[in-house]
Parts: structure tokens; C-alpha cells; sequence
């Protein structure tokens, strides 16, 4: 089996993403505890350091430390809480969703769980982590005017950042003694979990079995004369399956091919005109700013559409972009010490390969390209996606 590579062999950080402000460090090992990577240690000058090759920029660290003493680049507490003001005044609403990426989709549709909650308007704020979230912060969105939150996280078994959904429920639970200890409403602040889950069209399938032998989870039982049943409690939703079922009868929720294909017809007819014409698939957690800039709204160089793992790039959906008219399209994916599904990168190595190969045979290799990065890499997304862009381009002229 081959493993796709990336054409860089070290990752050079020219702008720290996460920072320790030493001179308010009090050195009481929190953040060393909580950190599910092992990335905070103290250095030669026996200080506390942060390890980028390790941290994965899940934000616990700045979660959980007391003097707010950790910076990170993305969603510090000041820009969220200035996004909270400037969306509560668009959306008039003073009801604030906190979501996992994990636990939501890209789109900016009402997720059925909020229906169930009539919660029909809100201020979203979606996340890598809900576990990044300090307990400052949500007494500070209840000073700008919110009334309700609503955190929508994982189930802590199946965490993509390991113990954000622990440290989540943690923060959430002061919170809430504090609003007590104000004679405030406790009850205004409540976590909801709402895990990715495959969905199993059981009259779509044929018995084949392929789902099962490739979950990387055993959330797949085959049943000896009857469909496979899946056990809901020990999937990780990382759409193995769905890429292997030859009828479409697995899907991950949120990542519907029908969905995504159709989405791909709407993108293009929202590029018309523009030269050149670029897809980007980029995984949730190789990637966070572009990301979130892209919600719902088309970029000036492409259209970025956001993939839930390596795993959930199917190559089909490059070949259906190449097809419908797309000049180039690039993917971005985490490599596999940072892919927050490991136990499934067997099926993306063995799909990119096949991706490669037929492309090749279609002398459309020329028009895709396929980096590794990471969120810890400022400007790594940016300037390979403008390169890429540029090389498109000059050869669409």
C-alpha cells in the first residue's frame, strides 16, 4: 500500500501560533496536565515551553490556565467576544451556540438538535475545541447581552482533541456555579452532545460487507443473511465506510455525497466567470482560518469545501469537480501524525493512490495537487493555495 507523502520534510513556524507569556506564569503545571499531546514541558531554563512539532492547537492549555497566561493566534478571547457583539446586533439574537467542529457541520444550517430546543436563531461560534473556551469567556458573553448558550460537543470517548470535551464540561460546570453564587439562571448555560455519526440506509444496501471489514472501529457487526448493523456507540465518524459502500447506503451525517455533489454543481455556477476556476478540499482540522472565512460564501481564489477527515476525501468528488468544468483542484489534509482519526489512514493512503493513478491515466494530474499542513504553519495554506492558483491559471490562458 502507498502512502501519499508531502513534498515538505520538516514544518518551519515562522510565526508562533501559541505562545507562553512567562512573565505572569505562576508554574502551576495546569496546563502540563491538561495537555492531551504531551506538548507543554519546561525547557533547559526551567520554564514552561511549548513544543509546536507536538501541539495540535486544541486551545485546552489556555482553557484551563488560571492567569490566562497562553496566547494563541486563532480565537483568542477578545476576537470572540468582539464576534459575539457584531453577530448578536446582525442576527438579533441573544442566544449563543458554542460548537465542535467534530460535532457540526461547515453549513450554516439549524442543526436538528437546536430544533428540539426551538432554538431557531443564533450567534454560532464554531471551533476547532470546545474545551479552548475559559470560563471568562462565558461570563463575558453574558455581560455583552447573551442570555442563552448552548456548547455543542462530542461524546468524551470519541474527542478529536482527547479531553476537550472533559475540559469543556469542567469549564461549563464553574460557570455554572457562578451564576448560581450571582442568583442568576445556572440552567443558561448547557452542553449538548451531538457526536458525528454514519447514517445507514439499510434499504439501499446489498449485503456486500466492504463497511464492515474497513472500519477502523468495529462499529460495523455483520450479521450472518442480513445488512450489516451498526453499533452507534463506537463509531468515530471518520466516513471510512461511507467511502467504500458501493450503493451510498453509509453516509456520515453532515458529509452526504448527494449533498456534497449537489454543492458542487451550486459552487460552480457561483465561480462562472472568474479564471481560473479552483476547488479546494480541505480536512477540519489541517486548517482553521481559511476555514472559518469560508463559511457560506465563495473566496476571491476558490472555493474552499471543508471535508471531515483524510478519510472523507473521496475521489470521486475530484474526479466530479475536474469534470463539471473545474480548471484545478487542490486538497489539504493533516499528515498522519496530526490526522485525528489514525486507525482509518489505511483507506485514505489507499484511495489517494488510486486518485493518483487515475488522474494520471486521464492526463489530469496536472490539474490537482495534494499538500500535508497544519494550523500550527501560519501562511502555509495561503501560499500554497496562491501558488497553486497562479499555476492554474497560466496554463487556463
Amino acid at each position: 500500500m502507498t502512502e501519499i507523502k508531502s513534498k515538505e520534510t520538516a514544518v518551519v513556524f515562522k510565526e508562533p501560533p501559541i505562545e507562553v507569556l512567562r512573565v505572569r506564569c505562576a508554574k502551576c503545571l495546569t496546563c502540563i496536565r491538561s495537555c492531551p499531546y504531551e506538548a507543554i514541558l519546561y525547557d533547559d531554563e526551567n520554564k514552561i515551553a511549548i513544543d509546536l512539532n507536538k501541539c495540535q492547537l486544541c486551545g485546552i492549555c489556555a482553557g484551563v490556565c488560571p492567569e490566562y497566561n497562553i496566547e494563541i493566534k486563532y480565537y483568542n478571547i477578545d476576537a470572540l467576544v468582539d464576534h459575539i457583539k457584531s453577530e448578536k446586533e446582525k442576527l438579533d439574537s441573544d442566544n449563543l451556540v458554542v460548537m465542535c467542529r467534530g460535532s457540526s457541520p461547515q453549513s450554516c444550517e439549524i442543526l436538528e438538535v437546536l430544533k428540539e430546543k426551538n432554538i431557531d436563531r443564533f450567534v454560532p461560534l464554531r471551533l476547532p475545541c470546545v474545551g479552548r473556551i475559559p470560563v471568562e469567556f462565558y461570563l463575558k458573553a453574558f455581560y455583552e447581552g447573551i442570555k442563552n448558550i448552548s456548547i455543542i460537543q462530542c461524546d468524551e470517548n470519541f474527542c478529536r482533541m482527547e479531553r476537550g470535551s472533559e475540559v469543556a464540561q469542567k469549564n461549563v460546570m464553574r460557570t455554572q456555579e457562578i451564576l448560581k453564587t450571582l442568583g442568576l439562571e445556572e440552567g443558561a448555560i448547557e452542553i449538548i452532545k451531538n457526536p458525528q455519526k454514519a447514517v445507514y440506509f439499510t434499504e439501499e444496501c446489498v449485503g456486500c460487507d466492504k463497511c464492515g471489514f474497513i472500519c477502523p472501529y468495529d462499529a460495523i457487526e455483520l450479521e450472518e443473511l442480513a445488512t450489516p448493523k451498526i453499533v452507534l456507540e463506537k463509531c468515530n465518524g471518520c466516513g471510512a465506510c461511507a467511502l467504500v459502500c458501493p450503493h451510498m447506503a453509509i453516509q456520515l451525517r453532515g458529509f452526504e455525497y448527494k449533498d456534497s455533489s449537489r454543492k458542487l454543481e451550486d459552487y460552480k455556477a457561483q465561480t462562472e466567470g472568474k479564471a481560473p476556476s479552483i476547488l479546494a478540499f480541505c480536512c477540519q482540522w489541517s486548517e482553521f482560518s481559511a476555514l472559518d472565512r469560508s463559511q457560506c460564501e465563495v473566496s476571491d481564489s476558490a472555493q474552499i469545501v471543508e471535508v471531515p477527515c483524510a478519510n472523507g476525501l473521496d475521489p470521486t468528488l475530484v474526479l466530479g469537480a475536474l469534470s463539471r468544468g473545474y480548471d484545478g483542484v487542490i486538497a489539504f489534509i493533516c499528515s498522519e501524525e496530526d490526522c485525528k482519526s489514525k486507525e482509518g489512514r489505511d483507506t485514505y493512503n489507499s484511495n489517494a493512490s488510486a486518485l493518483l493513478n487515475v488522474l494520471k491515466n486521464l492526463d489530469l494530474g496536472h490539474r490537482f495537487e495534494l499538500h500535508l499542513t497544519s494550523p500550527r504553519d501560519i501562511g502555509n495554506f495561503n501560499a500554497k493555495l496562491k501558488s497553486f492558483v497562479k499555476r492554474i491559471g497560466s496554463q487556463s490562458k
